[in-house]
């Protein structure tokens, strides 16, 4: 068997700011004021632009000197001033990264209101955050924390839904909660700040995604209830709608209702699919990779190994015990390295990873595609049709096995 070396210096997660910057420029009226070095917003305002909101990152010109001539909160301030002279620009969140005089600029320099505009500092140092689906936490929780109206009386039967979706999950999500009796909802991360005031008045929140620690706790610690796991697969849906109905006390009868027609639905397409065989390896840095191991595994797949970027966390404890349970190996802050051992070891019959563990797999002559945000984020996953759009995906790659095999043969043979 081929031997990797493992040196563990492949980066296993985009910047962290890029995760926060997710978050923060797709609120309506905000415009990022970052605190950086040229390098860092260069390289981001490329990914703010091709992958979050073709948005503009507006930054004083912090070179050398400005950072280390003792002026760079003057040279931050005006040019806060300036994007607040816009009267579009409700929010302004100044977004500090790993350079070591920015990622320690202090708070109660900075205004907290110019104009119109609210001002917030979000610290997204690479050297504090992992990963940047813990990014996205972060300035979650920021926002939550500096915005939340926890002081107002709550909403009877309110729900806040904790977690980046595919739009069309976001809707199913809604109709399910409107049949079993929840009267408001609050989607976070959100595109109006005035989410986040909302958020603080829920009676409960729904976490889909186990990076969400720091946004969960704040939630827990102002008295609200907490929902983990995510309706995906038919056991887990079920579980999870009646979890939201005891958390809200809803009516149990109406609950036990829609979580078995959800939970039958679900079966109907895991049925449809059984004809699906084979061995998939699942290998992320987007955090929420294990509840898509699940997903598989339940349609009757072989997950031998799964991993994931993210550190194991309290609220992915549940699945991170099934998934063991059932015979899959779990790595978490993974790197490169160990996944393509886990190629080597297990030769699957499909790869849903990373780019580079793509490219790995390919040269075997193993189907792979590169894994969320082309892939699995470009479709709904939730319920009983997102089930059957992943699993629709999923029988048309391993069918390709035999044409990787040839194309790899094709090429041995022209070398």
């Amino acid at each position: 068997m081929e031997k990797m070396a493992c040196n563990k210096l492949h980066p296993q997660s985009m910047c962290p700011a890029f995760g926060g910057l997710r978050v923060l420029m797709r609120i309506d009226g905000a415009q990022v004021c970052m605190a950086a070095d040229q390098g860092c917003l260069y390289g981001l305002t490329f990914v703010s632009h091709f992958y979050v909101a073709r948005r503009s990152i507006v930054s004083p010109e912090l070179m050398n000197v400005q950072i280390s001539g003792g002026t760079m909160i003057d040279d931050l301030r005006r040019t806060i001033e300036s994007i607040a002279s816009d009267p579009s620009v409700r929010f302004i969140p100044v977004v500090s990264t790993c350079v070591a005089e920015t990622a320690g600029i202090a708070e109660e320099l900075l205004p907290k209101k110019v104009g119109n505009a609210e001002v917030l500092l979000v610290r997204l140092p690479a050297f504090q955050i992992r990963t940047h689906p813990e990014a996205k936490d972060v300035a979650v929780a920021t926002l939550v924390k500096r915005f939340g109206a926890f002081g107002e009386p709550r909403r009877e039967k309110s729900l806040v839904v904790l977690g980046e979706i595919f739009p069309v999950d976001a809707m199913m999500i809604g109709g399910v909660l409107q049949r079993i009796g929840v009267q408001s909802v609050v989607t976070l991360p959100g595109a109006d700040l005035d989410d986040y005031v909302q958020a603080g008045r829920a009676e409960a929140c729904a976490v889909l995604h186990p990076f969400y620690e720091r946004s969960a706790s704040l939630f827990q610690s102002a008295g609200m209830k907490i929902v983990q796991g995510n309706p995906i697969g038919a056991n887990a849906t079920a579980q999870w709608i009646e979890r939201i109905g005891e958390a809200l006390d809803l009516d149990p009868e109406t609950v036990r209702q829609v979580a078995e027609e959800e939970r039958k639905k679900a079966k109907d397409v895991f049925a449809g699919f059984s004809h699906i065989k084979g061995s998939v390896i699942v290998a992320g840095y987007e955090g929420n990779e294990l509840p898509l191991v699940r997903l598989l595994l339940e349609a009757g797949l072989d997950v031998p190994y799964a991993s994931t970027s993210i550190a194991r966390t309290p609220l992915g404890e549940e699945d991170h015990q099934l998934l063991t349970m059932l015979g899959t190996e779990v790595r978490y802050r993974k790197y490169l390295e160990e996944d393509e051992e886990a190629v080597l070891k297990y030769a699957p019959d499909l790869v849903i990873g990373t780019t580079a563990l793509d490219s790995f797999a390919k040269e075997r002559g193993i189907p792979a595609i590169y894994y969320y945000t082309n892939n699995i984020s470009a479709r709904p996953i939730f319920f009983a049709s997102g089930a059957a759009s992943v699993l629709g995906m999923i029988a048309g790659l391993i069918q390709k096995k035999d044409v990787y095999r040839k194309m790899k043969e094709y090429f041995l043979q022209a070398d």
